[in-house]
């Protein structure tokens, strides 16, 4: 079954323009390959999606060796702001990133719930 590119996109926009301090998305292949985006003007689309792929890999590895299991998020916190990556199944993760003023609290609730809505869009 073919991916619904245009659907996962849509998703990612709404998520962008409809929550306060989140700057840019991505869903991402486990292997690096950019599935879907909504990023600032300026970010390569592919550099982030193999970036974001070399993280979560370094993250499993990192979570195994200190005994937490599996990687649920990760998170990068710099002084301009965040950039979050989620788990979405076993065919992609969710980048999100946010400005620094982002309440975590209602960020993570809006990643939960648009996590939920790829996945349904993923099947």
């Amino acid at each position: 079954m073919a991916i619904n590119v245009a659907k996962l996109e849509s998703i990612l926009q709404n998520l962008v323009t409809g929550t306060s301090d989140v700057e840019g998305a991505a869903l991402v292949s486990p292997d690096g390959l950019p599935l879907a985006s909504a990023l600032p003007r300026g970010m390569d689309e592919e550099r982030v999606s193999a970036m974001s792929a070399a993280m979560l890999s370094l993250g499993e590895r990192i979570g195994n060796e200190l005994a937490r299991g599996g990687i649920d998020r990760l998170y990068v916190e710099g002084d301009k702001g965040y950039g979050i990556l989620t788990s979405c199944g076993e065919e992609a993760v969710l980048l999100v990133l946010a400005s620094k003023a982002a309440k975590q609290g209602l960020l993570m609730l809006e990643i939960k719930r648009v996590t939920s809505e790829l996945k349904t869009a993923l099947q």
